[in-house]
């Protein structure tokens, strides 16, 4: 190879480089950014709440028990029958119980019905204490709409007389509008609106039956 020959490779190496490493900056500009995960709130809509005469009682609420594995800021879902799995970029700010307790005292102090409304640690005398458990907040992809399932299980007890009065379990299932977690977000608010009314129609009932008992 003569001098002229490999002076020219040696030039055009030289450019090629210089070429790459000027396009990386705009390569990189062109690169995904790293997604932050994003977190969703039960936000749901003003509730149509039943009123009640003051029934003279206190009702202390329990934070909701929760199954593991939907006892975290983890959002769920499934994709197949008897699998549940958790989104990697979208999650609960806080876990169902955190999130459900302040609705479902808000929902029960509008009622009327109850000289005080109180969560743990309560040190002074109740009369009823309500206990709830969260068995499934999944978003269910298998069906087609996508569906919310939410399912609640309630127990009012009287504490005056150390018995549980009534036990129930709702459980909805609700179309989401979008294939999608955000679609989920949306018909899990829903969701929790038609649960917190059906909780609270279900307490004022177990309250005045206990109440009319002799």
């Amino acid at each position: 190879m003569t001098s002229l020959a490999r002076r020219a490779r040696v030039g055009a190496i030289v450019v090629a480089v210089a070429i790459g490493v000027s396009v990386l900056p705009g390569c990189a500009l062109l690169q995904p950014a790293n997604l932050a995960t994003k977190k969703a709130m039960l936000s749901p809509a003003p509730l149509e709440i039943p009123k009640k005469a003051n029934c003279g009682a206190t009702l202390l609420v329990f934070p909701p028990q929760t199954r593991p594995i939907y006892d975290t800021t983890q959002m769920a879902y499934a994709t197949h029958a008897h699998e549940v799995a958790h989104f990697s970029r979208h999650e609960w700010a806080e876990t169902p119980s955190r999130m459900l307790l302040p609705l479902l005292v808000s929902a029960l102090q509008s009622t009327g019905c109850f000289d005080a409304v109180v969560t743990p640690p309560h040190p002074y005398a109740y009369t009823h204490a309500l206990r709830t458990e969260i068995v499934e907040l999944l978003q269910d992809f298998t069906a087609r709409p996508a569906v919310l399932h939410l399912s609640l299980r309630v127990q009012l007890g009287d504490d005056s007389a150390g018995r549980v009065i009534a036990g129930k379990e709702i459980t909805l299932h609700e179309p989401m509008p979008l294939r999608t977690p955000e679609g989920g977000v949306t018909a899990a608010s829903v969701a929790a609106a038609k649960t917190l009314r059906e909780v609270v129609g279900f307490v004022l009932a177990a309250t005045s039956s206990s109440r009319s008992r002799p």
